[in-house]
């Protein structure tokens, strides 16, 4: 039985007896950004199939749970389903911050196979909590905003760098800069009272905050691509019928293709759009490229350590799992 139909079965089996349900989305990021635009077809495309028996409504740029706030959300149950920031979890295990290894997968084919090296890991540590992973999708390649040109890392001390997660903290510590905590939410009006005055983030960032009224340059250094991931509640799943765990299952795995397709193919827009808007688009120079290449290496031989020191098979499993299949390709 093709899956179309299964739910269709579904839906005539269980449909006329079942309470409409809704489940709020909170993520951290503006409405028209990529990610919350797919979230919220995958939305419609759950309300359509269902018809309108769940309805998922999402809250974008932390208006309803703030960003870092979002997992202990889902986790407790104050919200069924969320969009979280991958590495924002690694203070609590050192898995969720390997897609922001800078220089480990710097390709969107990279960060693919990253991923699935990754996923029935991360699946299983956040399954002990209550909490189901079903996908993620990558942000473009992060590069360097900064409010004036850069040869080297030298050019970078004193710099007032946003961080927002362990490996923007060390590369601003590498690179002599003063890290900033600054949530995505807030980093417009960061930049606005020059709270900072640059930071490591992706195209669409750019875009989103209007950088270039406040920063003139972006280095496209292609450090890493982090991911989103869509968490569930696992009780608030289990709680809904048959036919809307299918639909929701069935457009979950829609908006992963989606999403990984779409931010490749915004990328480039993105990039253009900085460019029409007088931000200096430019691949880092031969110095600076040395110096970012070594501040890799450094971050790669430190984030293994960490793994080792601290016994945690699941890191060494991950990077184990992504060099193979590197090997493989």
């Amino acid at each position: 039985m093709s899956r179309s139909l299964l739910l269709a079965v579904l839906l005539l089996t269980y449909g006329t007896a079942l309470a409409d349900v809704r489940w709020d989305l909170p993520t951290g990021y503006p409405a028209n950004n990529f990610h919350t635009e797919n979230l919220q077809k995958m939305a419609e495309q759950v309300a359509a199939a269902t018809k309108g028996r769940l309805k998922i409504i999402v809250h974008p740029n932390g208006s309803l749970v703030k960003a870092t706030e979002i997992k202990d959300a889902v986790q407790a149950g104050r919200v069924p389903i969320g969009e979280v920031l991958m590495s924002n979890l690694s203070g609590e295990n050192i898995i969720f911050n390997v897609d922001s290894v800078p220089f480990l997968a710097t390709s969107y084919a990279d960060a693919y196979r990253l991923w699935q090296a990754s996923k029935p890991v991360m699946r299983k540590v956040l399954d002990r909590q209550g909490i189901l992973l079903f996908y993620a999708v990558p942000w473009p390649p992060q590069g360097i905003y900064v409010n004036r040109p850069i040869a080297s890392a030298a050019d970078m001390k004193g710099l007032k760098w946003r961080a927002y997660n362990a490996a923007t903290t060390r590369l601003a510590q590498l690179f002599g800069a003063q890290p900033v905590n600054v949530a995505a939410a807030d980093l417009s009006r960061a930049l606005a009272d020059r709270t900072v005055d640059s930071f490591l983030s992706s195209s669409a960032t750019g875009v989103d905050v209007k950088v270039w009224e406040q920063l003139s340059h972006f280095y496209t250094v292609n450090a890493w691509l982090p991911k989103n991931m869509v968490i569930v509640n696992k009780q608030a799943f289990t709680a809904l019928d048959p036919a809307s765990q299918a639909a929701l299952l069935h457009a979950l795995e829609d908006a992963e293709k989606q999403g990984w397709k779409t931010s490749e193919e915004k990328n480039k827009g993105y990039l253009e759009t900085l460019a029409r808007n007088n931000v200096r688009v430019a691949a880092p120079g031969a110095a600076l490229r040395r110096d970012i290449d070594g501040a890799g290496r450094t971050l790669i031989a430190e984030w293994l350590q960490t793994a080792l020191t601290v016994g945690n098979d699941d890191g060494k499993t991950i990077f184990s799992n992504y060099l193979r299949g590197i090997s493989e390709r």
